[in-house]
C-alpha cells in the first residue's frame, strides 16, 4: 500500500495499532491519525486564513470549504513532516521552508457521509504564518484557494455552515485559542 493510502489507526489516546488501507478504513469507520493544517496571516491588520475548497471529485466533501490542507500521516512520519510534505504536494508553489508548524492540539470526530464512507479521526490540528500566496494547486485535489478575514468568516460560518466541512469549526477554533482571538 503506497503512504497516502495507508492511514494509522490509533486508538482514543492516539496510540498505534496498526496500518489498513484509507478506503478500508473509512467505509468501517475506523478511528485513524490525521492533520489539518490552518496557514494564517495579517494583512492590513487583519487576521486571515488560507482556506481551500475541496476538489468537486474528492471522495467525500468535494466542493466545501475547509482548512488550508490535511491528511494522513504514514506510520513512520512525523506529523509535521508529513504535514509540509502535503502542503507542498497540493499548493504546488507554497514556500514551505518558510512555514514553522506546530502543533496545537487535536481531537476526534466522527462524520458519516451519503456516499456510506464514515471519517473517524484523531486529528491533529497545525497552524503556521505564511505572507505569501500560491498561485499553483494540485487542482486534483483543491478547486479554490482563498484568504478569508476573520470577520467575514466568521460571518460565513453562521450563515452558510453547510459549505464548510464537518471538521473545520473545531479546526478554527484550535486556532483562535492559539491565536489568543476570543
Amino acid at each position: 500500500m503506497s503512504e497516502r493510502n495507508t492511514v494509522v489507526l490509533v486508538d482514543e489516546q492516539d496510540n498505534f495499532l496498526a496500518t489498513e488501507d484509507k478506503l478500508v478504513a473509512h467505509q468501517q469507520a475506523l478511528l485513524h491519525r490525521a492533520f489539518s493544517v490552518m496557514i494564517y496571516r495579517y494583512s492590513s491588520g487583519q487576521l486571515q486564513f488560507l482556506l481551500q475548497k475541496r476538489a468537486k471529485s474528492k471522495y467525500h466533501c468535494g466542493g466545501l470549504w475547509t482548512n488550508t490542507c490535511c491528511s494522513h500521516p504514514a506510520a513512520n512520519q512525523n506529523i509535521i513532516d508529513s504535514a509540509l510534505a502535503r502542503l507542498k504536494e497540493e499548493l504546488v508553489d507554497i514556500d514551505v521552508k518558510n512555514i514553522k508548524l506546530k502543533n496545537i492540539g487535536s481531537f476526534i470526530y466522527r462524520a458519516e457521509f451519503d456516499n456510506g464512507l464514515t471519517e473517524h479521526e484523531y486529528d491533529h490540528v497545525l497552524i503556521g504564518e505564511y505572507n505569501g500566496m500560491p498561485n499553483i494547486f494540485n487542482k486534483n485535489e483543491i478547486d479554490q484557494l482563498s484568504w478569508v478575514n476573520l470577520n467575514d468568516l466568521s460571518d460565513d460560518i453562521i450563515q452558510n455552515s453547510n459549505q464548510y466541512t464537518p471538521w473545520f469549526s473545531k479546526v478554527l477554533n484550535f486556532c483562535l485559542e492559539d491565536l489568543e482571538i476570543h
